[in-house]
């Protein structure tokens, strides 16, 4: 999963980005790798796992990851070329969702860029620069499909379809606010549009906004409004809190957080907001070789679960042996589970459930 961190200037993009790649990387004890000056990926913190660890104590520890790209250069004007506006798009392109940093915190010593605090304002000032690259990129698509209409008529559909979403760009709106059906989904999907792309907004907090308590804070509840209109998420956060726990050891970082009223990092719960909105679970692998989370998207059946540790798996897929985690925990033992029925054989058409424990079997 890449997700591109976005925001404008003094939002505090940047100090999250490093904070949350760094906690990633020590929490989960798995390498922090910098692909790029703007790019971290983190571990997917995942207790199943940890206690998978504990009963097979294996060679290699393989938690679930994300790729985390703090996208630079958005100004005015992006969608025409102003700044890095160009390279910022591209950058988007790229990920499976956004996460767009609104500042919502007062502090004299940070110069907002339009000289005051408005979420809504600088989320409509992000969010039209992308509606106007999307108007730009739709116009060319709705163009070539005209013609392919000439040479058949199934392609009719596409047109109504891309001038329905033109006419809420149009209107100011998001493609994500368009109402589709599954085939209108994958037929946009092709387009691979800006504003399609699901999108969370971290809504960026003072420290004594959660000291005093966030509920009913005037700046979250306008990021709230906006955020319901277009199926967006919003987690509120504070870039703040996330650089002061960096190098904190877990204990104390969970009483820091406590105090706040908090009972998980911004980490934690941006990504369980991620794999809320990307409607993704996890099932796991376990072995002394190595035990490992995998991630698949709610719905998958059994062989192309089976496929994302390799091709052959799905290809010569046979079935597959699975227990739930929590039976597994229960019971002790994968022996313990076998005798008292809990762990079963599947086939072709089961579909993979949050923590599952499974060994494939197959034959190429």
């Amino acid at each position: 999963m890449k997700l591109g961190i976005v925001g404008l200037p003094n939002v505090g993009k940047s100090t999250l980005f490093n904070a949350i790649t760094n906690a990633g990387a020590q929490s989960a004890n798995y390498p922090f790798c910098t692909i790029e000056p703007n790019v971290g990926v983190v571990a997917v913190p995942d207790k199943r796992l940890d206690k998978l660890a504990e009963m097979y104590d294996p060679d290699k520890y393989t938690p679930a990851t994300i790729e985390f790209v703090d996208i630079a250069g958005l100004v005015k004007g992006a969608s025409k070329g102003e700044g890095l506006g160009n390279k910022f798009l591209a950058n988007i392109r790229e990920c499976d969702a956004i996460v767009h940093v609104v500042r919502c915190f007062e502090n004299d010593d940070i110069v907002h860029v339009d000289g005051s605090i408005d979420p809504k304002r600088d989320i409509e000032t992000i969010n039209l620069e992308l509606i106007l690259a999307d108007v730009e990129m739709l116009e060319r698509r709705i163009d070539k499909t005209k013609k392919l209409i000439k040479g058949d008529k199934k392609y009719q559909t596409h047109l109504e379809l891309f001038e329905r979403v033109l006419d809420a760009l149009n209107a100011g709106k998001s493609a994500r606010s368009v109402e589709m059906d599954e085939e209108e989904q994958k037929i946009m999907s092709e387009v691979a549009l800006l504003t399609t792309k699901p999108i969370i907004y971290a809504a960026n907090m003072s420290d004594e906004d959660f000291s005093n308590g966030i509920e009913n804070h005037a700046g979250l509840e306008k990021v709230k409004a906006i955020a319901a209109e277009e199926n967006a998420g919003v987690l509120p956060i504070c870039a703040q809190i996330e650089e002061e726990i960096v190098d904190m050891d877990d204990e104390e970082k969970a009483m820091f957080l406590a105090d706040l009223g908090l009972d998980e990092s911004g980490l934690d719960r941006l990504i369980k907001e991620c794999y809320s909105l990307l409607g993704l679970i996890s099932y796991l692998t376990a072995g002394k070789p190595e035990v490992r989370a995998w991630t698949i998207k709610k719905g998958t059946k059994a062989p192309q679960a089976a496929g994302k540790i390799h091709t052959d798996f799905e290809r010569g897929f046979i079935r597959a042996e699975v227990v739930a985690f929590k039976d597994l925990m229960e019971c002790g033992s994968i022996a313990a589970a076998k005798e008292k029925g809990l762990y079963r054989s599947e086939g072709k058409d089961y579909v993979m459930n949050d923590g599952d424990v499974v060994l494939f079997r197959f034959n190429v």
